[in-house]
């Protein structure tokens, strides 16, 4: 298409579009809209957030500053300060069991954002397709896409917890599929998967040669379950690449900063897409996560019990009015279902935040398969929980 431009002086200049088919053909997030619609309004009560309420512990933010103060100011190895790199394996081995070697098989990152980028880059081919699991964090599809692959949604439903089942997998895989992409704990909805139907996932994943992409970035946040680390299933490290980082559980953010774990070929594409996009990922923030890994374990104990009592909360109260709600296992949301309503999800948000000033989001902005469910948090404040679903119950009894 040519457009044609009219400046002073000039009687007109036609022009190409320069903007990428691809790029065009991804909508802005559906997240955005209603935090620019809450940030006109006064006494606004917001559970569309997808970020802890809570600074990040003092320590923490202590340990940036002393890297300031010290002069630590410059670029580090593309793969991150090595000593990060090796608290981090340690971290991991402690946790989970799975050890990976710092040198080779570990990158740190610009949050979980940059290393899932770095994944599908790393690995995808034009027209390679990527199995994606709804709903679902709002980047997985148009990542994929920027790097040139193909999602296929696989809707996962709430008469199942919201967890994947090895059969849908199963019917979805062509000889185009190269990956599949999980994010467990799940944003939106808060399930958790079972170690049982995980391990169902991982024979698939061997019986049809996928790459698995696993995003745990919630993996500290946890309630009364295990959380099970993909890699650590039999036969899966090899084809794993594990995702995560230090904004949910250390209320870390604005730091910036993630990790991918890998083996060591693979991981090796991926710091050659980093090395020349990002170099490193912030100095400062490194500092941070050492700290975060080597003394932020009371810090992430206690902001998760904070949590947990929100979830109870937030669970039983949207059950209360109405809203049925599911029990989620993990991250800090809930996610429940409005059609009692008879609206559809995003009128139900817009109404909400217009008639009773309580901001969440619509299911459907997590894909296909959240229509007539709205998203949450709970990463907000007990009393503001509380005042929301007050609200939410006049709202409730007026339209339900």
């Amino acid at each position: 298409m040519t457009a044609t431009y009219y400046h002073e002086g000039e009687v007109q200049a036609k022009m190409r579009n320069f903007v990428a088919k691809k790029i065009e053909a991804v909508p802005p997030s559906g997240i955005r809209r209603f935090f620019d619609i809450a940030a006109t309004m006064d006494d606004v009560i917001s559970l569309g957030i997808g970020e802890p309420d809570f600074e990040t512990p003092q320590a923490i933010v202590r340990a940036g500053i002393r890297s300031l103060e010290s002069g630590e100011t410059h670029y580090t190895s593309n793969s991150g300060i090595a000593e990060l790199r090796a608290v981090l394996s340690e971290h991991l081995e402690r946790l989970y069991g799975v050890r990976y070697n710092p040198d080779t098989e570990l990158l740190i990152t610009v949050g979980v954002s940059e290393a899932l980028y770095l994944a599908l880059a790393a690995t995808l081919d034009h027209g390679d397709e990527v199995l994606v699991p709804e709903p679902c964090f709002v980047s997985y599809n148009p990542e994929v896409i920027f790097a040139g692959g193909v999602p296929v949604n696989i809707h996962t439903r709430v008469e199942n917890d919201f967890q994947l089942l090895a059969l849908q997998v199963k019917a979805a895989i062509t000889d185009r599929t190269k990956a599949l992409l999980i994010g467990y704990p799940n944003n939106p909805t808060g399930a958790v998967m079972s170690r049982e139907r995980l391990l169902e996932l991982a024979q698939l994943a061997e019986e049809h040669d996928l790459l698995v992409i696993s995003d745990e970035i919630y993996d500290r946040l946890v309630y009364g379950v295990e959380h099970t680390c993909f890699a650590t299933l039999p036969g899966m490290r090899e084809r794993t690449i594990l995702l995560g980082g230090f904004s949910k559980a250390y209320a870390m953010t604005g730091w910036r900063i993630g990790y991918a774990a890998a083996p060591a070929d693979v991981l090796g594409a991926m710091r050659k897409v980093h090395q020349y996009t990002i170099m490193s990922a912030p100095t400062t923030a490194q500092f941070a996560a050492m700290e975060a890994l080597q003394h932020g374990e009371e810090a992430v104990l206690e902001m998760r019990a904070r949590y947990d009592r929100r979830r109870r909360l937030s669970v039983d109260g949207l059950n209360s009015i109405g809203l049925d709600c599911f029990e989620p296992r993990g991250a800090f949301y809930a996610f429940p279902s409005i059609t009692i309503t008879g609206m559809t999800d995003v009128e139900f948000s817009e109404r909400l935040i217009l008639e009773e000033k309580v901001a969440c989001v619509p299911g459907s902005a997590f894909g296909a398969s959240g229509a007539g469910h709205v998203r949450c948090s709970y990463a907000t404040a007990y009393d503001q929980i509380e005042q929301a679903l007050e609200r939410m119950a006049r709202f409730a009894q007026r339209h339900g």
